[in-house]
């Protein structure tokens, strides 16, 4: 399938927001790896992987945005026509199998838990964010309407590993997360389940829209 056609306004919108994203993500990379030395012992390695994070999705969203500069390009008379070279849309995926499983182990190590019990949550959930990650992908691919139901397959295997991942945020870390006796701490460790969760939902509701 080809590189869709695209109005100058719509090229430029994707443009704009790609380049925004790549700045915002390099400047927060380098703002959390400096004021690395400022953290507690315990929460260190949890900011070297926010900033392990944010480094992920600058590449990735440098990758994206070469993509989509070279899926393009301006005729002499100034139309913008689509070329032969594919959008990889693709880089998404490939930048959520590293980011997800990392954003749910950097919750992990902010919590009131056991070395032990640290590094087996750390391995469940971020296996089971692979598998999400892993379990939707095909699903992408297909667009056509006449496989409308493989697509449901593939978001509905999907949608097991993610709801194992909401129900363990929201309600099988509740007991560490209520363990946690500075108030402070504790109210932002919840905020951080919180909006995680909140951010997730968009995926599924995303996912969906192509077979509507």
């Amino acid at each position: 399938m080809g590189n869709p056609p695209v109005t100058t306004e719509q090229f430029d919108l994707v443009y704009d927001v790609l380049s925004f994203s790549l700045a915002t993500m390099m400047a927060t990379t380098i703002f959390i790896w400096m004021r690395l030395g400022e953290a507690a012992a315990r929460y260190k390695s949890a900011v070297i992987i926010s900033g392990l994070v944010t480094f992920i999705a600058a590449y990735h969203y440098f990758r994206i945005f070469n993509s989509w500069v070279e899926a393009y390009e301006y005729g002499t008379d100034g139309a913008l026509t689509p070329t032969d070279i594919p959008f990889n849309d693709a880089y998404r995926y490939m930048d959520w199998l590293l980011t997800v499983p990392l954003l749910l182990i950097e919750i992990i190590l902010v919590m009131k838990l056991t070395p032990e019990e640290s590094s087996s949550k750390s391995v469940t959930l971020g296996a089971a964010a692979a598998l999400m990650i892993i379990a939707g992908y095909p699903g992408e691919l297909v667009l056509d309407e006449a496989d409308v139901s493989t697509r449901w397959m593939y978001w509905g295997a999907a949608m097991l590993p993610f709801t194992y991942i909401v129900y363990t945020l929201l309600v099988g870390l509740s007991s560490a997360t209520d363990a946690e006796e500075n108030p402070v701490v504790r109210d932002k460790i919840k905020q951080a389940q919180l909006l995680t969760v909140v951010s997730w939902c968009t995926y599924p509701i995303v996912y969906v829209f192509p077979m509507m």
